[in-house]
């Protein structure tokens, strides 16, 4: 069943024949004997040789057969074993890498190198390989320098719950001080953090930052790069609007299939607050196709991200596999700035046993058939290629420039340069160095400062510049693209074989011998390496040009008259006043309302504007409508939307009315479309009329009002409201987390729930249920003057006992929920975590984030009986 759900199948018939696999280091015969028509790549083993593999680990699980008393061997393949398989990640490798970051001692880092590449096992494609210049060696102050070098390099996209505080906030000062890119994961970020720290004592610490040591003045926390992941954990205007750079994850490469998942007892209050949602429960991320379900999903939502910040760039991380090449073609032509490709290698350490093995594959394998298929297609100009999954030297990254990346990313190296021992109990909140932890008495074992991550990144890009000497070149542009520097190494070849920095100035060292492995002898790699340079002229037309070029632009919009507009410029700069325009739209006018919040945001961060702007529309709109919306901003639309309406809203209000002069019934008719509310954080949405599926999906503090909709309404909400007065399809609520939904019955129908869904569905009975649901009513009777709403209003007394209220577990203690003569629809499941935690649930009231003034509609409200 897992597998079946990584891979988005849902019943077995489909997972048959479905080949969703593919091969590596198989001989073409086995697989088109055993697995005919199957993708795949480094043609290696052959029947016979799988036979005496299968006969070796037979005789080591039957050693009695050979009279024998030997017990059975410890692999090590989950867990570092001194005398198993080979882990990169390793106590000794760990040791050497601490002191050398710590100490700034480059004969500490020649050690920490060493233990990770000379003599190792051959682990990754790339230890097959080794350089072959065309050149004489130049001296080393003619290569680039080392601050160019670590522009390129980035950490991994680990978020700020999976580590502690202290863990986030060390790699993104670390990384900006070499003008790197650190990444936010998909855990939101503390506002405190975009801004630079300027209250630092001599002593390097912070009022602000408290928890951090090393500091200096000047130093930035900021993530370079935010994560705009399935979950839209802590997604806001202002989290959006001050990145450089938006990565788009569409999968993890060490997992690929998989979101990401935080243990309950890591999401404390700060944790909660940052993704708006309820301490102690855990949150799980939905699979990406929730809302991106082909390549016109993606486009739409780069789309999007461009423009709430055009000078950011975003970037897609794809995964490693066969077929990626054609995926990434269509990555650039939908607008991309930088695709990513993610190996198998990789990970905080959290992942399940059954998640790491046969999970991904190679970067090397993704790399050359995405570069390859880019510059055949003439599309390698439009995008920047990065890579990661193991990096931990500059020999790694030489070897993926040569293939065609331009951009590196590093890991769990960068966790362990910042003091991780490799304990490997990150899921447990046990860390006992205070990096995976929220523990607050662990957190203060934390030992990493930013200096730390620094120093091992300007290791790492000297490392280039001596390779790059050696080989006889001035910069790692001048060998991006070129596979004709690389061959097959010698069995009897140290794995560099390039002269290190540190090594004339030591004794001198025996190199050893890397380990023979007989299923590597057959490999053939004439893929990963060409023998004929490419052509130059052609290499020079796309090197860099990407990487130094702005971000690209989605052209002229409907948004820039909108923002252009003299009064409602005068409010924004003024911070206070009222504006208001009419337009006409139609369904190519997509994500109204994204520019404006940005530029709003950008000036007084999410919840800081104190005026008001009302955009009132007539028409169709398009996909994305009113898209990262914020406080103080209401669209309203007299006509229909498209797909993805408030999407990842943060304030505001949206209203939906039928077109002027309409004779049908609203609640009968399509108003919205598809996965709207996604992600969203806040504001009010009342949409006269039916929407489409998956709407409010990962709702995390929005409140609204809508008169039907299709299936899986309201799936891994964390927090918000949603009221539906009509016709709902299946699956309600599934994955609910936080947030509370009420689904009008009216025939008595009754509310089906997903087995694992019933215990959370109760009749309304407590007070403050009742007057909540009345005034969003209300509400939505006044925004949009509902027949449907006013029906049940005038009968309220009736129409009252016609409702179901969904409250999941975190719901079922607060006072929407529970009474001590409630009449429960089934048995009480046991709490997830102490009913005293779970008080007072939302982290925001609804009323601080409820917009000033309204629509001014002046439809009579029936009177309370």
């Amino acid at each position: 069943k897992k597998i079946m759900s990584k891979m988005g199948i849902s019943c077995l018939e489909s997972y048959r024949g479905a080949q969703i696999f593919q091969c590596i280091g198989l001989n073409e015969n086995v697989v088109e004997m055993a697995f005919t028509g199957t993708p795949s790549t480094l043609s290696a083993l052959t029947f016979t040789d799988i036979a005496n593999e299968t006969m070796m680990f037979h005789r080591k699980a039957f050693p009695e057969l050979e009279a024998r008393k030997e017990k059975l061997e410890f692999a090590g393949w989950y867990k570092y074993q001194k005398r198993g398989e080979f882990h990169m990640n390793n106590p000794d490798m760990a040791k050497a890498l601490h002191k050398a970051v710590r100490k700034n001692e480059p004969l500490s880092y020649e050690e920490y190198r060493r233990q990770i590449m000379d003599g190792r096992p051959v682990t990754a494609i790339r230890d097959l390989l080794e350089f072959a210049s065309d050149r004489q060696p130049v001296p080393l102050c003619e290569v680039e320098d080392v601050m160019s070098i670590t522009a390129r390099f980035c950490t991994g996209g680990i978020s700020l719950g999976a580590l502690s505080r202290e863990a986030h906030e060390v790699i993104g000062i670390g990384m900006n001080r070499v003008g790197g890119k650190s990444n936010s994961g998909e855990g939101g970020e503390d506002p405190l953090r975009y801004k630079p720290i300027e209250d630092v004592d001599d002593e390097g610490n912070s009022a602000s930052f408290p928890h951090l040591k090393g500091l200096k003045k000047g130093d930035s926390a900021s993530s370079a790069t935010r994560q705009v992941a399935s979950g839209r954990f802590g997604v806001t205007p202002a989290y959006l609007r001050s990145a450089q750079q938006l990565e788009i994850k569409l999968a993890q490469g060490a997992k690929p299939g998989e979101g990401g998942q935080l243990p309950g007892p890591k999401v404390d209050t700060y944790i909660a607050s940052l993704r708006h949602s309820v301490p102690g429960v855990e949150l799980i991320s939905p699979p990406p196709h929730h809302d991106i379900y082909s390549i016109e999903d993606l486009a739409q939502l780069i789309f999007d991200l461009h423009q709430i910040s055009p000078k950011a760039k975003v970037s897609v991380k794809l995964v490693a596999s066969a077929g990626i090449g054609t995926i990434a073609a269509g990555v650039a032509k939908a607008n991309a700035d930088v695709i990513q490709i993610s190996g198998h290698d990789g990970g905080t350490g959290a992942s399940p046993l059954s998640s790491i093995m046969h999970a991904g594959a190679p970067w090397e394998v993704g790399m050359k058939e995405v570069h390859s298929t880019l510059v055949e297609n003439g599309l390698r100009n439009r995008v920047t290629l990065r890579v990661d999954g193991g990096f931990k030297t500059g020999w790694d990254c030489v070897v993926s420039a040569m293939m065609g990346a331009e951009e590196f990313g590093f890991g769990s190296v960068a966790m362990i340069a910042e003091g991780c021992i490799m304990a490997r109990v990150c899921h447990m909140n046990s860390c006992p160095v205070g990096i995976a932890t929220q523990r607050e008495k662990l957190r203060k074992k934390f030992p990493g400062t930013p200096d730390h991550v620094a120093n091992f990144m300007l290791f790492v890009a000297e490392e280039v510049r001596t390779i790059l000497a050696a080989l006889g070149y001035h910069s790692l542009d001048e060998i991006i693209g070129r596979t004709d520097l690389l061959r097959p190494r010698g069995n009897t070849t140290v794995r560099t074989n390039v002269p290190q920095p540190a090594i004339a100035t030591q004794k001198a060292v025996r190199a050893a011998t890397p380990k023979k492995l007989t299923k590597t002898d057959m490999i053939d790699l004439s893929e990963f390496y060409t023998t004929e340079p490419p052509d130059e002229e052609q290499r020079r037309s796309w090197v860099g040009v990407a990487l130094n070029a702005p971000a690209h632009s989605n052209g002229p919009t409907l948004a820039d008259s909108v923002t252009s507009d003299d009064t409602l410029v005068r409010v924004i700069e003024a911070n206070s006043g009222v504006a208001e325009q009419n337009l006409s739209i139609t369904n190519t006018d997509r994500a109204l309302g994204a520019r404006l919040s940005g530029i709003i945001a950008e000036k007084y961060g999410d919840y800081g504007f104190k005026g008001q702007i009302n955009v009132n529309f007539t028409g169709s709109s398009g996909q994305s409508l009113g898209a990262f919306l914020i406080q103080g901003v209401n669209l309203r639309i007299r006509g229909d939307c498209n797909d993805y309406v408030g999407k990842g809203m943060c304030g505001g209000s949206i209203v939906a009315v039928p077109p002027e002069g309409s004779t049908f019934e609203p609640h009968e008719n399509v108003i919205a479309g598809n996965t709207c509310l996604y992600g969203a954080t806040g504001g009010s949405v009342y949409l006269n009329g039916r929407v489409g599926e998956r709407f409010g999906v990962r709702n995390a503090g929005c409140q609204a009002v809508i008169e039907g909709s299709g299936d899986h309404l309201g799936e891994y909400m964390t927090n918000g409201v949603i009221v539906a007065i009509g016709q709902i399809g299946r699956n309600v609520g599934a994955g609910m987390s936080g947030g509370l939904l009420y689904i009008y019955d009216p025939d008595g129908d009754g509310l089906r729930l997903h087995d694992d869904n019933k215990q959370n569905k109760f009749s309304i009975k407590a007070p403050a249920a009742e007057s909540q649901l009345r005034t969003l009513l209300e509400e939505h009777l006044k925004a949009t003057n509902s027949s449907r709403a006013r029906d049940i209003l005038d009968d309220w007394e009736q129409a009252l006992g016609k409702f179901w209220l969904v409250a999941p577990i975190s719901e079922q203690e607060s006072d929407k929920v529970r009474l001590p003569e409630e009449a429960r629809v089934a048995d009480p499941p046991t709490p997830l975590v102490a009913s005293s935690a779970l008080r007072n649930l939302l982290l925001k009231p609804q009323a601080q984030r409820a917009q000033q003034g309204g629509w001014g509609n002046s439809v009579q409200l029936p009177s309370r009986r």
